[in-house]
């Protein structure tokens, strides 16, 4: 399947692209998890956040958004990081956090990266060079876990 790659600051996005990220947000963590929260939390058009996502298909099959870091002590937070489930084994997360590390590394280089994973992705960030940070913890009824790279 051939993916075309978009690494976008919030102002960049038009209105399309951005529905067609908070639909699948939407239906991933809300409806497909059963997780009622408020997704949209103000932070997906603020400073200099940005959006990676995969376009495939005529749609969007993978996205994360990346948040800047809140001081100059502060690492940068990854967050909203999202495979499709008809894209799911397609090894489609990995070629996502490539391009969000890639996105870090270029906008904000030799910062460190925060992540807080559900717990069951560990070993798969992991992989990418997180490290946990302290316990498990629910987050929305979700095992949790914060990790740093």
């Amino acid at each position: 399947m051939e993916l075309t790659w978009y690494d976008l600051h919030h102002s960049e996005l038009n209105v399309q692209q951005l529905h067609d990220i908070l639909a699948l947000r939407n239906r991933v963590f809300i409806v497909e998890q059963q997780c009622a929260y408020e997704d949209i939390d103000g932070q997906d058009l603020a400073r200099d956040n940005r959006h990676i996502f995969a376009l495939g298909e005529g749609r969007i099959l993978a996205c994360a958004r990346i948040l800047t870091p809140e001081n100059a002590n502060s690492p940068v937070k990854i967050g909203r990081v999202i495979v499709t489930s008809e894209a799911r084994g397609l090894q489609l997360g990995y070629r996502l956090m490539e391009r969000v590390l890639e996105s870090c590394e270029q906008y904000w280089p030799e910062r460190q990266q925060f992540l807080s994973a559900q717990a069951h992705l560990q070993r798969f960030y992991a992989c990418m060079g997180f490290k946990p940070q302290g316990e498990v913890y629910l987050e929305d009824n979700i095992p949790h876990i914060d990790m740093m790279k």
